[in-house]
């Protein structure tokens, strides 16, 4: 398009150069074809009118209309199309039908430029809108491509800011975890540990005594050594490990009624079924807490222990005949609270705000059970634990 139809117009000129009149209608064709290219419909009917010029001078210019439909296929949009072409075929036909005297011919050769001339640029312009809306697909794909790539940055954002939170609500939990394990096992045994040494040095003229409590500050370190080693393997607790619930709450009644030289009564009502074990886990600890309680604030002479498989949950009891206390009014401050509600401390101890209700509290939330503390002045305290079991079933007692 840059040089080849002025190349053409000069060859065609050359050729009728005898002809001022053809030379002039080149010179203005060329100038005319310098037009700015956004002038397409002036710059293209300008064209096919000086071509039809030079055709009827000479119809050697019939050879210059395939520059005027490039001109046509390129400059025009639908539908001006077909009709810039119809036109540039005329000239075509009309050139190629020169010196032919029947018009019947004439028409026919004239129809034979313009119809497969139109049907070319109905095919062009089809297969143009084809291009236009495969591009537009292709656009819209890679706008959704951008959308998704933008989405899965987002997703993987929000997927690590999951896993940080995860991570952290865990070492959250182990961390409680670990705080209750310490202080229902080291602690306890620690401060049971240090009692019974207390009372050995006072009891260093009577043999006999200094050797029993001796004997059980050994024993009492050989079981928290033990229970260090289980918290730092984050097993089981171990008095579960070769018992079932019962037989290790009995085994913990048994040690802390030997220690403290008061009874305990151990007692099961309904059909044993099996428990989780971390519902068992809990319910051992919370029989422990209980006792360590009833040892240094209730001033007991008896203590009953209780585990029921009722329907559709287990239940524990610790009851004593101590001192008791009154609970605080308010809400969760009742005769009964439930499921860790008290803010402040209950029975057995717990009036001082120590860790012991909460870490109860916080084993019955993590399995949905429910803690219930019910004491009064003078008529001791009762510390029930409930936890929901699968399966289980009441049963008369």
């Amino acid at each position: 398009m840059r040089w080849w139809p002025y190349a053409l117009l000069a060859a065609l000129a050359a050729v009728n150069a005898t002809s001022p009149a053809v030379l002039a209608l080149c010179a203005l064709t060329a100038t005319w074809m310098l037009q700015p290219w956004w002038r397409r419909g002036v710059l293209v009917t300008g064209l096919i009118a000086l071509n039809a010029a030079l055709v009827w001078q000479t119809p050697w210019f019939g050879l210059f209309t395939p520059v005027s439909y490039v001109f046509a296929f390129r400059l025009l949009n639908w539908p001006w199309l077909p009709v810039g072409v119809g036109a540039v075929a005329v000239v075509a036909g009309t050139a190629q039908a020169s010196g032919v005297d029947n018009p019947f011919i004439v028409a026919v050769v004239i129809a034979g430029n313009v119809v497969p001339m139109c049907g070319f640029a109905w095919f062009a312009q089809r297969a143009a809108r084809h291009e236009e809306e495969r591009e537009d697909a292709l656009a819209e794909v890679q706008d959704a491509n951008r959308r998704l790539a933008a989405s899965l940055a987002e997703n993987a954002a929000l997927h690590e800011r999951l896993l940080t939170q995860t991570r952290d609500a865990a070492v959250r939990e182990e961390r409680e975890r670990m705080a209750r394990e310490i202080h229902d096992t080291l602690a306890q045994g620690l401060t049971g540990i240090i009692s019974q040494l207390r009372a050995a040095s006072h009891a260093s003229d009577d043999p006999a005594r200094w050797r029993r409590h001796v004997d059980i500050a050994t024993a009492l370190a050989g079981e928290s050594l033990a229970e260090a080693r289980r918290s730092v393997h984050a097993l089981r607790p171990e008095p579960l490990r070769a018992a079932r619930l019962m037989e290790a709450l009995s085994g913990v009644a048994a040690r802390w009624s030997a220690l403290h030289g008061i009874p305990v009564q151990v007692t099961t009502t309904g059909t044993p079924l099996p428990v989780p074990p971390d519902a068992e886990d809990a319910l051992l600890r919370i029989a422990q807490e209980s006792l360590t309680n009833v040892a240094k604030h209730a001033e007991a002479t008896r203590v009953d222990v209780t585990l029921s498989f009722l329907e559709g949950e287990v239940a524990l009891d610790v009851l004593d005949d101590g001192r008791g206390f009154a609970l605080p009014a308010g809400p969760g401050g009742t005769a009964s609270g439930t499921g860790g509600s008290p803010s402040t401390s209950g029975a057995a101890g717990f009036a001082g705000g120590g860790f012991g209700l909460i870490g109860m509290r916080q084993r019955m939330e993590n399995l949905s059970g429910t803690l219930q503390v019910e004491s009064e002045p003078g008529a001791g305290t009762g510390i029930s634990a409930r936890v929901p079991v699968a399966g289980s079933r009441k049963e008369p007692t």
